[in-house]
């Protein structure tokens, strides 16, 4: 009576899932004597990559399926196990000798969202960008043009010289962008305009948003010459134009060095044969003059300004400084 009621149990199971189960859901194989039939657990997944889905399949003969893939690039199945790979849609088929039973697996694509998609830094400055995805996937970075920014494994960038480049996320073959904008620095000079004597020195500073040091540069080294801390040093009288660059950023300071001025003590000395004197020169520069004689026979000079008369006649004593020449006239008598 117990074994007739376990049989009638069975065969009231197997006619009321064939009954209950949709022609798409379950595949069956009708013989003289016995109805055959595979049952999937699911048959519609949706996934995330990585996700691993466990499906479980009910035969009617209690054997276990051969498991099959349409797409091992999307979702890859073994023992039932699927393993979510890239985006796309794959069929995961369960088969026996006796039918055929699909599951349709959708695999989404990782959504990667960064915390900016538009940043601006300077030279030397750096960013920290971070990446959200979807499915808690490792996130690769790059640049587009490493000669603009670099950025490292973690996201932070590092702006390397002006322009623009593009910062790529990418996890799971999906990519997010943030466009990186490397400034060109605000650059201010101390002075503008200086005016110097030869001999002179100023100090020109810069003020530079980056704070990258600039290249200092003169247009006239024989008037004005600069060193690389923005130093000039005046060398004749003329005009100069000292450029300070920072990343193709230029600003200019006008030197003018200037003519000296120079006066002696006197216009014209009178002077007995052997006899010495000494003429005595400001310049406004502060420069000691060159002194030289037109005729070294009648008297003679030395750098002092101290003149001796040697023999009778006229000549000329002469200052000389930057270009700019005074005389003083000198008669040698008996």
């Amino acid at each position: 009576m117990l074994r007739f009621k376990k049989i009638f149990l069975s065969f009231f199971l197997c006619i009321t899932l064939i009954t209950l189960w949709a022609p798409g859901h379950m595949v069956s194989a009708q013989s003289k004597n016995t109805i055959s039939f595979i049952i999937l657990s699911k048959y519609n997944v949706v996934a995330d990559i990585g996700d691993n889905i466990k499906l479980f399949a009910v035969t009617s003969t209690g054997k276990a399926p051969t498991w099959k893939s349409s797409n091992s690039k999307v979702a890859s199945v073994k023992y039932g196990i699927v393993t979510a790979k890239r985006a796309g849609n794959a069929i995961i088929t369960a088969k026996t000798k006796d039918g055929v039973v699909a599951c349709k697996v959708t695999v989404k694509g990782t959504k990667v969202t960064l915390n900016s998609t538009s940043v601006s830094i300077e030279r030397g400055e750096t960013f920290q960008l971070s990446a959200r995805t979807s499915n808690h996937s490792e996130v690769t970075w790059k640049s587009s043009k490493r000669s603009i920014a670099t950025v490292d494994k973690h996201g932070r960038v590092t702006g390397i010289k002006p322009g623009e480049t593009i910062i790529t996320a990418t996890a799971d073959g999906t990519k997010s962008d943030c466009i990186l904008t490397v400034k060109s620095p605000a650059v201010q000079l101390s002075k503008t305009n200086i005016s110097l004597y030869r001999g002179q020195t100023c100090k020109i500073s810069a003020t530079v948003s980056s704070k990258v040091k600039p290249i200092w540069k003169t247009n006239k080294r024989s008037v004005a010459t600069v060193d690389e801390t923005g130093t000039v040093t005046a060398q004749k009288n003329g005009t100069a134009i000292i450029t300070a660059t920072v990343d193709g950023v230029k600003k200019t300071c006008n030197v003018t060095v200037l003519k000296p001025e120079i006066v002696l003590n006197a216009a014209k000395i009178t002077l007995r044969k052997g006899e010495s004197t000494t003429i005595t020169a400001k310049v406004s520069s502060g420069n000691p003059p060159v002194w030289s004689t037109s005729n070294t026979k009648i008297i003679l000079v030395n750098s002092k300004g101290k003149i001796t008369a040697l023999k009778t006649g006229t000549a000329y004593v002469y200052a000389k400084e930057d270009g700019v020449k005074v005389k003083c006239t000198v008669k040698v008598t008996e």
